[in-house]
């Protein structure tokens, strides 16, 4: 990062650096960092700290939209980044500025939040500040619908596979300490080259964090997140693509260490318990059994080599309304697709079979839950974690014949 960027700012150090990915946020982005001001002055008055925005070269007024909010005082630095268009590398770039400015602690906070309030910054670098933590994920409320990549994958398998269960492993929102600071930055370019620097960002970071910090993981009680929430079937195929994609890669750099892992332990809750609405979410469950129909259909052949063919034979009975796939065939699915994840001339075939088998999960989830409320819907996105705990020697006996 070059020093021109760097000559924005008033000072060569900064305790806390508050990083804003944006890309088109000139709506929102404001409101986050007055409220990100707020918190900054009120918890850490003691402390040197700035707020930082890395833009994807928006061109709806977001720079301007950030520098006109009322900082407090506080410096403020927007600047645009470099490398793959993507939420990763504006990360990457906040990361690489907090290291240059010696930052004990760097809070990443979404561009659209609209609950976002003063004590999240607390929360999420309170730990650092005070307790010596490397790293802070976000606790949330949100919609039983909200999150489905999240509630579907990331946390029942990535609490599974490394023993260290993280409600929001991908929340967009977390505190990151000096010891995990020097560790992203000290990844080579090459290593960004990758979906990391997409939507994979988030669950790179937080399965890095629970395998390589030495210093203690926490999740921060943020109560509800209401931010700009989208359709799963018809907004998050290429998150769910950048999403996975990261995870089964991790899934191969890391075996030694899930393949020795039994159960779990809950990590750590920082800070009281915050009540709070989740914001109401309509999910179009005919498109998503569509779009499972149209995308199962075209890769029968493909299927059946991955898959195996009584897995294939219960896909290819799906109709255009009536697609939806139960939890112990999401499992089988996840773990045969995640093995072959491995040959890499695959990949993207198998992320693009893995997608409308997402689609019927989520279909059936919603259709198990309309009536449900939100603890007893997030009851049922914990049985499937258990699914995902219970069943883990067939993952391991899945990867050992695929190495074979």
């Amino acid at each position: 990062m070059g020093g021109s960027i760097l000559s924005g700012l008033k000072h060569d150090s900064y305790d806390i650096v508050v990083g804003i990915p944006s890309f088109n946020n000139r709506s929102t982005i404001k409101h986050v960092v007055e409220v990100s001001s707020r918190g900054l002055k009120e918890y850490f008055p003691e402390l040197k700290s700035c707020i930082v925005n890395s833009d994807g070269g928006s061109g709806d007024g977001t720079e301007g939209s950030f520098y006109s909010a009322n900082s407090m005082g506080l410096d403020l630095l927007s600047f645009k980044y470099t490398g793959i268009s993507g939420k990763g590398s504006a990360m990457r770039s906040i990361l690489e500025l907090a290291s240059r400015l010696g930052a004990k602690a760097v809070v990443f906070l979404d561009s659209d939040l609209r609950s976002v309030e003063p004590f999240w910054i607390e929360r999420l670098a309170g730990p650092i500040i005070n307790l010596d933590a490397s790293y802070v994920a976000p606790y949330y409320i949100r919609h039983k619908y909200d999150g489905t990549i999240t509630n579907s994958i990331c946390y029942p398998l990535t609490t599974s596979l490394y023993g260290r269960k993280v409600r929001q492993p991908i929340g967009g929102d977390f505190g990151v300490g000096r010891e995990m600071i020097d560790y992203y930055v000290s990844m080579p370019v090459e290593a960004w080259n990758c979906d990391i620097s997409r939507f994979g960002i988030d669950i790179w970071m937080t399965t890095s964090a629970i395998n390589e910090a030495r210093g203690k993981i926490y999740q921060a009680a943020l109560g509800s997140k209401i931010h700009d929430v989208k359709d799963p079937g018809k907004q998050l195929g290429n998150m769910f693509r950048e999403v996975v994609g990261t995870l089964f890669a991790l899934m191969e750099k890391y075996r030694e260490k899930w393949e020795a892992i039994a159960g779990y332990e809950t990590v750590p809750v920082y800070g009281e318990a915050v009540g709070g609405e989740a914001e109401p979410l309509q999910v179009d469950m005919d498109n998503m059994m569509s779009k499972c129909y149209e995308g199962i259909r075209t890769r029968l052949d493909f299927s059946e080599s991955v898959l195996g063919g009584e897995i294939t034979q219960k896909l290819s009975t799906f109709s255009k309304e009536n697609a939806i796939v139960a939890d112990d065939l999401w499992v089988e699915v996840v773990y045969k697709i995640s093995s072959a994840y491995r040959k890499r001339e695959l990949r993207s075939r198998l992320i693009e079979l893995l997608v409308p088998v997402y689609f019927a999960r989520v279909a059936g989830f919603v259709a198990r839950t309309l009536e449900m409320n939100q603890e007893e819907a997030e009851r049922e996105t914990d049985r499937l974690l258990e699914r995902f705990v219970d069943t883990k020697e067939e993952l391991r006996k899945v990867w050992e014949k695929n190495t074979q």
